[in-house]
């Protein structure tokens, strides 16, 4: 895995999951994608329980620092 996609990557936690039960749960960490068009509409690219990438509320997700080591595992897992 290269650099530049790791660092296009980042971690959230599912805050809000209203009118998407199905697809998102409250409290779990979700890989965010770099979108820089989504942002400018106030949302954000999440790769859901589908495994395929849709984009939901910016506000639903907080993001999250994890230690080096951990978020590339977490990455690398996902």
């Amino acid at each position: 895995m290269s650099m530049n996609r790791t660092s296009a990557r980042q971690l959230v936690i599912c805050i809000e999951n209203d009118g998407y039960a199905a697809s998102l749960e409250k409290r779990k960490i979700y890989v965010a994608l770099c979108d820089q068009a989504a942002a400018k509409h106030g949302l954000l690219r999440v790769i859901d329980e589908s495994g395929e990438d849709y984009l939901y509320p910016k506000s639903f997700f907080r993001p999250i620092e994890l230690p080096q080591t951990i978020k590339r595992a977490v990455l690398a897992a996902a």
